[in-house]
């Protein structure tokens, strides 16, 4: 059967989040409902990784199984076309790949953005996309502090209760907090895998140092204690974007006969 991998964009507002559940729409049911209407199969989609309710992608990437060769281009204007109707979700490519290639395994990096809107206004047009944080926020000691962190840890304090994980450490590749043009504080992160609610309960932990509320002592030491209770408060999913995928090297594509 030839394979897929698909590039996905997606507001996850209106979403439950990535993955088929029973308690609303995942985005991963979108795709596998537009995918039956495209196709006539039942298809599967599997992605690169979970995403929570409320958190975004500019790129994440899954692989499906068709049953019958199409051109990228095809499946991908096909998929938006009935994708539209509902909102919210878009298949930014679509290319043929071979059967080797999982989403979720051949992945060697997984990156992420966080956008704190630094201002004393709310957001109106950005509001579900960005974690509000209207006390002056020190980008400097918020970088410095993040650099702590970095390399290969027991990230048990910031990891949910419901994380299910059988090993706690990770390697953090990239940690970094920018400020942006306009009123906007970037924290960017990259890993091979993270654990669940990782990023949101770093970019919490994060904000108190930029409050200067905790310094980065106080962040290093509540990494040490290996204790759910030491972490600051755990970011919102507004912020959050899954924005690239890396694998190691690009995937060639099958010959097929495509439609």
């Amino acid at each position: 059967m030839p394979r897929y991998k698909l590039t996905v964009e997606y507001d996850g507002a209106p979403y439950c989040g990535w993955q088929r559940q029973a308690n609303g729409l995942s985005v991963q049911e979108a795709l596998e409902i537009v995918l039956k209407e495209f196709s006539g199969e039942d298809v599967t989609v599997f992605g690169a990784g979970r995403t929570d309710a409320g958190v975004h992608a500019t790129g994440q990437v899954c692989h499906i199984d068709l049953s019958r060769a199409w051109k990228g281009e095809t499946v991908r204007d096909a998929l938006n076309a009935r994708l539209r109707e509902a909102g919210g979700v878009c298949v930014l490519k679509a290319e043929a790949v071979p059967d080797s290639f999982d989403a979720r395994f051949s992945a060697r990096k997984r990156h992420y953005l966080y956008r704190i809107l630094n201002r004393r206004p709310p957001p109106t047009l950005l509001k579900g996309h960005v974690w509000w944080a209207w006390r002056p926020l020190d980008v400097e000691a918020m970088d410095s502090a993040a650099k702590r962190l970095l390399g290969t840890h027991d990230f048990t304090t910031f990891r949910s209760t419901h994380c299910q994980a059988k090993n706690p450490v990770r390697t953090l590749e990239r940690l970094d907090v920018t400020r942006a043009p306009g009123d906007e504080v970037h924290i960017h992160a990259s890993a091979q895998s993270f654990l669940h609610n990782q990023i949101r309960s770093l970019a919490g932990s994060l904000k108190l140092v930029g409050e200067h509320r905790w310094s980065a002592e106080d962040l290093v030491a509540a990494l040490e204690a290996r204790d759910r209770k030491r972490c600051g408060p755990v970011a919102p999913p507004d912020g959050l974007y899954l924005t690239a995928v890396d694998y190691t090297s690009a995937m060639p594509v099958t010959s097929a006969t495509a439609a």
